[in-house]
């Protein structure tokens, strides 16, 4: 795992020895500021470290600092071309920019927005996406290679460099998972600036939901990333629930019960799948990570799960509660998501 250098979005560290953040976007009219801090305040809910909100026009740079006022978290503006909004969204106290340097225009705007970042404290993500590639480049490599991609990148990325700007974040986004797998294992071996993972385009939840778990959580179980988006065409709350049962997947995030359960087969006698849908349900507010197994039978019971902290395995009529793979006791099995909730608060 390479330790990249770390910078602050507002409060939250990227990088260095920080834990991942997770990030999302808001679909609001931005010059809606009450719609767009209302939506901020649910994706804050859920677990949301930074935010990020589109600026298409002056209006909606103006609307930031009234945002910038009653946000939560940590509020990113998202530019693209006008370096005008850029600057105003400096002045208006943003957390970090979103941009490309290569298409706001000469050096000397580049630089403009360069130092207006840097008078503030205020990062910049260098942002390339596979269809943003500058034409050179793809006459060069024909297609959005992952290495057209990480050429680009650090093409923008050295714009800044120029101007002696390196509180940087890169971002390579792909519609496709292979791409986006080997265009950030190529860059984080060619810089030390911290990694903002994702899959553009990813889709609607069923399936962009899996493209982001399999490139998001590929990557990050490869030790590649820092802090991430998982891109749906949804709510955005359900990007930031996705972005951390990914982190949770990978074991990057333990902030609460981890349910190992049995797929069951045609020796299970009892409802597996109600009974843990309940147990997530009434244990969801738990806060400490414990392994906790809900297991169709005896065959997969105390001995499968015996590195669970609790568990619970179906019988006919009654089942058993089992701790680290010693049981415990029978009970009806009315009674067992009764108990493994009682045994559970009693462990937190």
């Amino acid at each position: 795992m390479k330790v990249k250098k770390s910078i602050f979005v507002g409060g939250v560290e990227i990088g260095g020895a920080a834990d991942i953040s997770v990030q999302s976007m808001t679909n609001t009219d931005t010059r809606d500021v009450k719609a767009t801090l209302d939506q901020i305040a649910r994706l804050h809910e859920a677990g949301c470290d930074i935010v990020r909100v589109a600026v298409p026009d002056m209006e909606a740079a103006e609307a930031l600092r009234e945002i910038r006022r009653g946000c939560p978290i940590p509020l990113v503006a998202d530019i693209h071309f006008d370096y005008r909004l850029a600057l105003a969204a400096a002045e208006a106290g943003v957390d970090k920019l979103r941009i490309n340097p290569g298409n706001i225009g000469s050096p000397d705007r580049v630089r403009a927005v360069a130092e207006a970042c840097r008078a503030r404290g205020i990062p910049i993500r260098v942002g390339v996406n596979s269809g943003s590639i500058e034409k050179p480049i793809l006459a060069k490599y024909g297609t959005a290679t992952p290495e057209a991609m990480v050429e680009s990148a650090l093409g923008h990325v050295r714009l800044l460099e120029e101007v002696d700007f390196t509180d940087i974040c890169i971002s390579m986004k792909a519609a496709d998972v292979p791409t986006t797998i080997a265009a950030y294992r190529l860059l984080d071996e060619a810089c030390d600036y911290p990694i903002h993972l994702g899959v553009t385009h990813a889709g609607t939840p069923r399936f962009g939901v899996l493209k982001a778990a399999a490139g998001i959580g590929g990557l990050l179980a490869m030790g590649i990333g820092n802090t991430l988006r998982v891109s749906l065409t949804a709510d955005p709350v359900r990007e930031i629930e996705a972005g951390r049962d990914i982190l949770r997947a990978v074991g990057r995030l333990q902030d609460g019960p981890e349910f190992i359960c049995c797929p069951t087969c045609g020796r299970c006698r009892v409802d597996i799948e109600g009974l843990a849908t309940e147990l997530e349900q009434r244990l969801a507010h738990i806060r400490k990570p414990i392994k906790i197994a809900v297991m169709g039978c005896a065959v997969n019971g105390p001995g499968e799960a015996r590195e669970c902290d609790i568990g619970v395995a179906g019988g006919k009529g009654e089942g058993l509660i089992f701790r680290k793979g010693e049981i415990l006791y029978k009970k009806p099995m009315a009674e067992l998501a009764d108990e493994l909730c009682r045994l559970v608060e009693e462990m937190v």
